[in-house]
């Protein structure tokens, strides 16, 4: 990284007097600066500048490789900034990055948040939903918006999914001569680049998701065709999701299991054959706020399976026959886990044979719920479920 051809350079609201020396001496160097049209007004760059491309596209910066470029970007370019888009498509030595402060820094030193202990979010091209599985009571968010309007589509949003008592600061241009910051929500005049501050003091205690597993079944867009709540605790656990790890959701019906290890920071792959189930399983994944971590393939299994990433857990939900195993099986890479339910009599035979065969656990699950009986109460039976666990 002696001499890179390419420098990312963060860029406040302040403009060149807020950069330093590096990266000043870095943007005099560039032959070509590629910015969005008001960082390229910021730095003074003239000619030089280029505006990117409308949908956005790297291809004009990459074709200038071996050149001396520079683009701009907000603050740092890591976090939430292009930077990440970039650096992909090049080699450790053909770039260096020069941040600045960004906005989530800027935004928790002017309200005095410890930024270790906020959670940041960049909505300005992304659903609000994402906020459902953050949001709770004593929690704080700090998240980039997309222009003013967004401001009080986003309060509307936190009225209807029970965050109406979220505190709201707007946070306009900050590190800038037009820094401003208002609470409250439906303001005028609003200016961009906009970030709100979200507070959760005041939210009820059962503002927001449980973190445990085996969500309240009704929660979910279903037709009957779901993994109860505490079924769906005992496969999950049995799943053992953890952060990046890939699901396989084999016959996913509402997709619970799928979003329940999507919501502990894992990306699931929902196969499901039929199309009214399909569109549960997007409904659930938008409104949870996960649909980007979550892929749906419609088709029925094995053969939808076909060349999908390799998987670090697989699901079978209630059914499948021995050849469906046998795909499974030769699909785990080692250390994989695959986790099945069976409800039928036939099913749970299969995957007591295939205990047999390759070992694992083998639990039966048999649970009861008080329903009304007369003028009394009684216990109403679940159907009993055999689960296999196994790990290749």
């Amino acid at each position: 990284m002696a001499d890179p051809w390419l420098q990312i350079i963060g860029l406040g609201e302040d403009g060149l007097p807020g950069l330093p020396e590096a990266s000043r001496l870095a943007l005099d160097r560039a032959e070509v600066v590629f910015g969005a049209p008001r960082h390229l007004e910021l730095a003074g760059v003239g000619a030089r500048g280029r505006e990117w491309p409308v949908p956005f596209d790297l291809g004009p910066l990459l074709a200038l490789r071996g050149r001396k470029v520079a683009m701009l970007v907000s603050g740092d370019p890591f976090w939430f900034g292009a930077g990440g888009s970039v650096v992909p498509h090049l080699a450790p030595d053909e770039w260096r990055a020069q941040p600045v402060a960004g906005t989530f820094s800027l935004v928790a030193a002017r309200m005095g948040w410890r930024l270790e202990e906020t959670r940041c979010l960049g909505l300005h091209a992304a659903p609000f939903a994402r906020l459902r599985p953050v949001l709770g009571r004593g929690v704080r968010v700090i998240v980039t918006l997309r222009d003013g309007p967004a401001v009080g589509a986003l309060d509307d949003w936190l009225k209807a999914n029970g965050f109406g008592a979220t505190r709201l600061w707007v946070c306009e241009a900050l590190g800038g001569p037009r820094e401003r910051i208002r609470e409250g929500a439906h303001l005028t005049g609003i200016a961009a680049p906009v970030a709100v501050a979200l507070d959760g003091a005041d939210l009820p205690r059962d503002a927001g998701l449980p973190r445990a597993g085996g969500l309240a079944d009704g929660l979910f867009a279903h037709d009957g065709q779901i993994t109860r709540a505490p079924v769906r605790a005992l496969t999950l656990s049995a799943l053992a999701p953890r952060p990046g790890a890939r699901l396989w959701d084999v016959g996913a019906g509402s997709g619970s299991v799928s979003v329940e290890w999507c919501l502990a920071g894992g990306q699931a792959i929902a196969v499901e054959a039929r199309a009214d189930r399909a569109a549960n399983i997007r409904a659930n994944a938008e409104a949870f706020g996960i649909a980007h971590r979550l892929r749906l393939v419609e088709g029925r299994a094995p053969a939808a399976l076909g060349a999908l990433p390799e998987p670090d857990a697989v699901f079978v939900g209630g059914g499948g026959d021995r050849a469906l195993f046998a795909r499974l099986w030769d699909a785990l890479p080692p250390g994989a886990r695959l986790v099945a339910n069976g409800v039928t009599l036939e099913t749970q035979a299969l995957l007591s044979t295939l205990h047999g065969e390759r070992g694992g656990s083998l639990l039966r699950i048999d649970l009861a719920t008080a329903a009304p009986l007369a003028r009394f109460r009684g216990w109403e039976g679940l159907r009993p479920i055999v689960q296999w666990s196994v790990t290749r």
